[in-house]
């Protein structure tokens, strides 16, 4: 199902954006230009969810695919870490 040549990346689930959906938000740091001071940064992805397994907090690696939607086209390969709920 997934080759060597899709890109993976690691987020936490933001949010449950209806059926089969959900937001990760991937951390990142980058060098600023002209400083040189390292800068974080952070950017939101909107998720297929095919399952409905992800929930709010979870650490999840995730995948490129073909476009679902407007907004998707990454889906969820697995969950590596489950939130923990009090």
């Amino acid at each position: 199902m997934q080759d060597d040549k899709t890109k993976t990346l690691t987020g936490k689930i933001v949010s449950k954006s209806g059926d089969k959906s959900v937001k990760v938000v991937i951390d990142f740091k980058v060098k600023h230009p002209k400083y040189g001071k390292y800068i974080k940064r952070r950017t939101k992805i909107g998720v297929h969810d095919e399952q409905n397994v992800g929930c709010v907090g979870d650490l999840v690696a995730i995948g490129q695919c073909r476009p679902r939607s407007r907004s998707k086209s990454w889906r969820l390969l697995k969950v590596i870490e489950k939130a923990v709920t009090v």
